[in-house]
């Protein structure tokens, strides 16, 4: 099982970890910083290049901490929490399927981060080298996870009536 749970870990946070870098550096085919700031701009988040930040910032530090299985509740936090946005913001008003840009991605983005920070990362970590059994705890987890949604509300919140949302079709 602690192989398993490695190999989803590692994978899914590098994947995850990348995503980042696509917002952040440009890397794997993104856009950077300021393309993707004008991106959130248009659709309410300002200053664009602030939000793509932080969302660049959370995705990549995320997807790193739960690929080395280091404080991963808190990785995968961030990461529930950067999707719940992208999927209301962004994903939702085109259904659920990724072919039509619906939310299906972010959503097995933040189920998979969820269903991590609930299994724990296993004996292959850095949280159990470390002896940080205490982060596995249920309770932890569940508050972490309410924290995920409420900051993900509180971003959602400051966000401003977009002008015009690109669509994808």
């Amino acid at each position: 099982m602690d192989t398993g749970i490695l190999i989803i870990r590692l994978f899914f946070g590098l994947a995850i970890a990348a995503h980042g870098a696509q917002k952040l550096f440009g890397w794997f085919g993104g856009h950077g910083i300021k393309a993707t700031g004008s991106m959130f701009e248009s659709i309410g988040f300002r200053p664009g290049a602030v939000f793509a930040t932080a969302a660049g910032l959370t995705e990549m530090g995320g997807g790193l901490l739960m690929a080395l299985g280091l404080f991963t509740p808190l990785g995968a936090a961030g990461v529930v929490s950067t999707m719940l946005v992208a999927m209301i913001s962004v994903h939702l008003k085109n259904g659920f399927f990724a072919v039509g840009n619906g939310i299906e991605m972010p959503f097995l983005y933040a189920v998979s981060a969820l269903g991590i920070a609930f299994t724990r990362p296993g004996a292959i970590s850095l949280d159990a080298l470390l002896g940080l059994h205490f982060l596995a705890d249920p309770y932890l987890v569940s508050a972490l996870t309410v924290l995920a949604i409420v900051g993900a509300a509180v971003t959602l919140t400051a966000r401003r009536a977009a002008a015009s949302v690109p669509s994808s079709h």
